[in-house]
């Protein structure tokens, strides 16, 4: 099923985020955080590109897989990285003869070791001539990310806004962000495009911080940035990984709260193929349900319940 389509229910649309194991150990990680997390009936889930496209046909495969084992609607993440048009078509037929109707469509990161981004001969060059070929010539749902903080490679938040028109006029039927952690940050990008004419669902992508120095390296690769006052709880538990990770479940809790009480569409956890912080998150807000008190300005209004 197109996820655009199970984005127009009544209820907060929540989501994970998998990448395609590379070994054995991470195999059993990965099937491990599926069977936990797929009866909590996530509306969909993502499978992530290594850098360069390297996990293409592994990526394809992963999202098979998690639809013909486990049920549950899967969307590909697609780069135009290290192929040429043709390249990419190739795989856009494997993906669509696999039963899969979900795409995220990215420009994607340079291969390891290269640090500008270059273009392939014959290939593409910007994400939104990715998204024009996707919407020409296939039936797919097609997802794009976006950067409360801007994309660390772009030349102005004003710029960046107006290259992302340009990516959902081409065809884009919602959008999925960075992960961040002040909502202020999200409901100002919301804010600043709606203003410039994106109507398109917004989905805040949450990663709960697990460990000390795997999300400072993280946040350093993507340019997210850390409140000061979440920082100085961090560091003052910096040497108990327990307590560095129950703070992260806390505070991802209150957040994913607030930003479904004033109006966003959902939640798009980022696992990391693990599934004990994800699970506690999501069924305490199912239990808090806080978008039913939702009165937003986001242009996604939230429907009220039926009435029996």
């Amino acid at each position: 099923m197109r996820i655009d389509q199970l984005l127009a229910g009544q209820d907060p649309s929540f989501s994970f985020e998998f990448f395609p194991p590379k070994t054995p150990q991470g195999e059993e990680n990965f099937e491990r955080a599926l069977q936990e997390l797929a009866p909590l009936a996530p509306s969909f889930v993502s499978v992530t590109y290594g850098a360069g496209g390297t996990t293409r046909e592994k990526t394809v495969e992963t999202v098979r897989h998690i639809k013909d084992e486990h049920g549950l609607e899967a969307m590909a993440h697609f780069t135009c990285v290290g192929a040429t048009t043709v390249e990419l078509r190739v795989t856009l037929e494997e993906i669509r003869e696999a039963g899969i109707d979900n795409v995220l469509a990215l420009r994607g990161d340079p291969p390891v070791g290269q640090a500008d981004w270059v273009a392939s001969e014959g290939g593409l060059e910007y994400s939104h001539q990715l998204v024009a070929l996707l919407r020409e010539d296939y039936d797919f749902a097609i997802a794009a990310a976006c950067f409360p903080e801007t994309h660390i490679h772009a030349t102005s938040p004003e710029d960046d806004l107006r290259y992302l028109k340009e990516k959902v006029d081409a065809g884009v039927d919602f959008l999925i962000t960075q992960l961040f952690f002040d909502n202020a940050l999200y409901f100002d990008f919301v804010q600043r495009a709606r203003d410039i004419g994106i109507t398109v669902p917004i989905i805040p992508g949450v990663m709960p911080i697990t460990g000390y120095s795997q999300i400072s390296r993280i946040t350093s690769m993507c340019g997210a940035t850390m409140p000061e006052h979440v920082l100085t709880e961090l560091d003052a538990r910096q040497d108990d990984a327990e307590a560095v990770a129950e703070f992260g479940v806390s505070y991802a809790t209150m957040q994913c709260a607030d930003l479904l009480a004033k109006g966003a569409p959902g939640i798009h956890f980022c696992t990391l193929n693990r599934s004990p912080a994800t699970r506690s998150i999501l069924s305490a807000l199912r239990l808090w349900r806080p978008w039913d008190a939702a009165h937003t300005g986001l242009g996604e209004p939230r429907r009220p319940p039926a009435v029996a």
